[in-house]
């Protein structure tokens, strides 16, 4: 019957008896006996309660704990399944860890293996032998110990399979083809598992009781920390932390998979292997690599361990941020940096102990001494300039990602000084052992920090070395200067055979010229490099080295008052009108964000420099305006016709004195293009005075060094564009004109104004003479007929023409060449179509009387002959 009847059966019997009671209840004196507890109780009652219900249920008597017992028996699941759960938590449960189950089934598949050796079954060998070395090198790989159960396997296998080989040669009776391919395929697989596992089969050989002393050795501790109970946890809770401290001083650490990390001298190479061996892998905890390697740095007696120690825990550092886009916490590179030292000071102050990225094979468990090798060196393999150079870019990394107008930018930026003593002894160790390639990084990394920075800064950083026990052969002596240290660095470098390395470093002592306001030799030294026919071919770090290096040289050449050499120079980059991009200060955001993927996008902002290397955009605007004003302002009052007018110099400056030309109403400036356009409008107007006040009364000169000897240029050379401006407008309405009034006029010496209108003569710009006698320029009116103004017009239209045809070949021909290529053929073509381009000049503007002929009758014939000479 099913247990639904039963239990109704059950009950509907249960309330006649009941019944039958009550009923004589009235006659009987005896007690009635307590219906059963355990129906009224539910399935789920607490331990506490059936504590309770059984203890009431003892005083009754035999017979109606017979009667319980029976109605338990009937009841199909309600008491019964109470008591089945209490007997259930008292049992105790085993579990078993991935490593207890992995080695049961390594003896399971052995198992199954003798049994197929029995019946002499090659075929489930073959398959039961696959599966065991699929289960060794999980073993493997979490890095632990190769199991006793498995050698003895090995070894039983190989003589089985020796004896069934023997067997098979002298049998008449062969065995069948598919056994038979199993054999041969057996014999094939134990011959490799002997090979790859014949270290652990001779330590079996050898000793098999050791062998298994060590296996358990190494599985026990983990087999101590899984078997705590929940007791034992419940009682640490409770007791507090004293007892807490106490049972943590019994704990053994273990590594991955329960192996004892033994942190001593003679266990730091195995130690050693094991975390070497997790590195990389992906449930691997970098925190605890750092810490057991510090331990390991701790317990280290010799140099040899010491710095084998000291670089896997700086690679550990290094691997712990593997983000692109964060950079490296302060903390740990700050450690990086301190172990680097230590690094470097060892083997700088020790000759034996070389490190370095080639090295013959080793063994990597093994001690070694000075004393051991062949030539008394002890080479250990390894890489200090890519620490250093992972140093560098974790700090540029990290200047790029803080707030420049922080306080914390600062802090971070006062690291400079450590980081900068590092490359300095980076550079003694190399120069001590003499490793020429690695030797040319590191100075390259030295150049990068003191190139572009004041000597002030260089001095501060220099500074830092006096203290330093490992110092390079090239510092900055209280006798010397910042450029003959920066000239040293750079002659070093220029005789390395890495021409990126010659390359930057060239850039860097031009920018360092320049920036000491030597134009003429930044400018030598630039045009002599021949790198603006290659820098197009070159990486995206050595074309804004090159940008960065031309603006520079720009501003020099404002500096020192040279205001069209300034305007050529800065003429091309503003152009663009990309400065910030091709400066590597910003990404662009209007016009050609939209074209960056974001993958560019992120290789873009990474490429960006620290604020602190920023070269002010407003001031370099400011300057190029500047440059432009004096330049185009003489020059469109010297134009004639609307056609001349199409001729410009500075593209970006004439739109913007067209803009503010159309504007109704000009208010006070405010910006600097505004008072640079309002100060172009008052030279053009003759009002040099309004002009030179609007220019000086600009904000950003502040920045530039020396601010008063450059407001001071810049008034002189106002005056003197001015009077040329002047001059150019007013010449056709004078016959003749005082220089002692025009000396007053713009407040210029009467020699100095003298200079200006001789040299405008002689350029053929100004149509007059000078009259010595009474001190006056008398102007000559010279009015070409129709034919003759046609004819200028369409020689100066056949010399554009020639200019666009010999670019064009230019290009064609001379553009197509890689980067570093400057042949001969090349410097042949090139002076070959100079001239060419030379004869071509000279046959077009023959009997022209055009401003500009006596450049191309001078100057450029000049070029031209030296050009031919030096090809013959």
């Amino acid at each position: 019957m099913s247990r639904f009847f039963r239990q109704l059966g059950d009950s509907d019997s249960d309330t006649e008896e009941s019944d039958e009671e009550l009923l004589t209840s009235g006659d009987e004196d005896v007690p009635l006996p307590k219906p059963p507890q355990k129906l009224a109780k539910p399935t789920g009652m607490s331990q506490f309660l059936r504590t309770a219900g059984s203890d009431s249920s003892s005083s009754e008597s035999e017979s109606s704990s017979d009667d319980n017992e029976s109605d338990e028996d009937d009841l199909g699941g309600g008491a019964k399944s109470d008591e089945d759960e209490s007997d259930d938590e008292d049992v105790k449960r085993t579990i078993k860890s991935t490593k207890d189950k992995r080695l049961d089934e390594i003896e399971a598949t052995g198992k199954v293996m003798d049994n197929a050796l029995k019946i002499n079954n090659w075929v489930v060998i073959s398959a039961e032998f696959d599966k065991l070395l699929r289960l060794v090198q999980r073993q493997s790989n979490s890095a632990e110990p190769i199991p006793p159960f498995f050698v003895k396997t090995l070894t039983n296998l190989e003589s089985s399979l020796n004896e069934a080989i023997a067997k098979e040669k002298e049998a008449k009776k062969k065995m069948n083809a598919m056994n038979a391919r199993a054999l041969n395929s057996m014999k094939q697989k134990i011959k490799k598992t002997l090979k790859e596992h014949e270290k652990e089969i001779q330590q079996y050989q050898a000793d098999p009781d050791a062998f298994e002393r060590e296996f358990i050795a190494h599985t026990q501790p983990a087999e101590t920390v899984s078997a705590r109970t929940k007791k034992s946890r419940q009682a640490i809770v409770d007791d507090g932390g004293d007892d807490k401290l106490q049972d943590e001083d019994h704990f053994t650490v273990v590594g991955k998979g329960g192996k004892a990390m033994q942190f001593t001298a003679d266990a730091i190479f195995k130690t050693l292997k094991i975390v070497n061996e997790a590195r990389g892998k992906k449930n691997t905890d970098r925190t605890e690599q750092i810490r057991i390697l510090e331990k390991l740095l701790e317990v280290a007696v010799t140099s040899y361990q010491r710095l084998r120690v000291l670089l896997a825990l700086v690679s550990s550092r290094f691997d712990f941020n593997t983000s692109t886009t964060n950079y490296m916490p302060v903390e740990l590179w700050l450690a990086a940096q301190r172990e680097v030292d230590q690094l470097i000071s060892i083997v700088a102050l020790d000759p034996s102990y070389v490190v370095q990225e080639h090295t013959d094979e080793y063994d990597e468990l093994l001690e070694r001494s000075p004393a051991s090798e062949p030539d008394g060196v002890v080479r250990i393999r390894g890489s200090i300039i890519s620490f250093v150079d992972r140093l560098d870019d974790e700090f540029t990394k990290s200047l790029q990602n803080i707030d420049p107008h922080g306080t914390e930018y600062v802090d971070r930026l006062k690291d400079e000084k450590v980081l900068y003593q590092t490359i300095c002894r980076a550079q003694a160790y190399y120069e001590h052992s003499k490793q020429v390639e690695p030797l040319g990084r590191v100075v390259m990394r030295r150049l990068e920090h003191i190139y572009c920075k004041p000597d002030a800064v260089v001095g501060a950083l220099e500074s830092s070395l006096t203290s330093s026990d490992v110092r390079p052969n090239v510092v900055l002596t209280p006798a010397s200067t910042t450029s003959n240290l920066i000239h040293r660095l750079c002659v070093h470098l220029y005789k390395v055979d890495n021409s990126l390395l010659r390359t930057r470093a060239m850039l860097s002592h031009v920018y360092h010229h320049a920036l000491h306001n030597d134009f003429y030799t930044a400018r030598d030294m630039l045009l002599m490099s021949h790198l603006q026919e290659s820098i197009h071919s070159a990486d995206v770090a050595t074309q804004i080295l090159y940008n960065r290096t031309v603006v520079q040289l720009g501003l020099c050449a404002f500096r020192c008052g040279l205001i069209k050499e300034a305007q050529a120079t800065l003429q091309d980059i503003f152009a663009t009108q990309r400065v910030k991009e091709l400066l590597a200060q910003g990404v662009h955001q209007q016009r050609y964000q939209s074209q960056l993927s974001p993958e560019q996008e992120r290789a873009e902002r990474s490429r960006q420099l620290p604020f602190h290397m920023h070269i002010n955009t407003e001031l370099l605007e400011a300057a190029f305006l500047i440059s432009s004003m004096l330049v185009e302002i003489p020059l469109l009052a010297s134009i004639e016709s609307e056609e001349q007018k199409r001729k410009v110099i500075s593209k970006p400056f004439r739109r913007l004195l067209d803009f503010a030309d159309r504007q109704v109403f000009t208010g006070p400036p405010e910006s600097t293009r505004d008072h640079i356009m309002q100060a172009s409008k008052a030279l053009q107007d003759g009002e040099w005075e309004k002009c030179r006040d609007l220019v000086q009364s600009i904000k950003i000169w502040c920045l530039m060094p020396e601010a008063a000897s450059v407001k001071d240029m810049l008034a002189n050379r106002i005056q003197e564009q001015g009077l040329r401006t002047y001059l150019f407008t007013y010449a056709p309405y004078y016959s003749t004109l005082s220089l002692s009034l025009l000396s007053r006029s713009f407040s210029l010496p009467l020699r100095t104004v003298t200079s200006i209108i001789s040299k405008m003569i002689w350029n053929e710009e100004l149509s007059a003479s000078l009259d010595q006698s009474t001190d006056t320029v008398v102007f000559h009116r010279i009015d070409h007929s129709r034919p003759q103004q046609l004819a200028q017009l369409i020689s100066e239209k056949i010399n554009a023409l020639v200019e666009h045809n010999e670019k064009t070949l230019d290009s064609k021909f001379g553009g197509a060449s890689g980067w570093g290529d400057r042949g001969d053929a090349k410097g042949e073509k090139r002076e070959q179509t100079q001239e060419r381009r030379g004869n071509r000049t000279r046959g077009a503007l023959r009997g022209t009387r055009g401003r500009g002929s006596k450049f191309a009758q001078g100057l450029g014939n000049q070029m031209a002959e030296f050009s031919s000479q030096r090809a013959h």
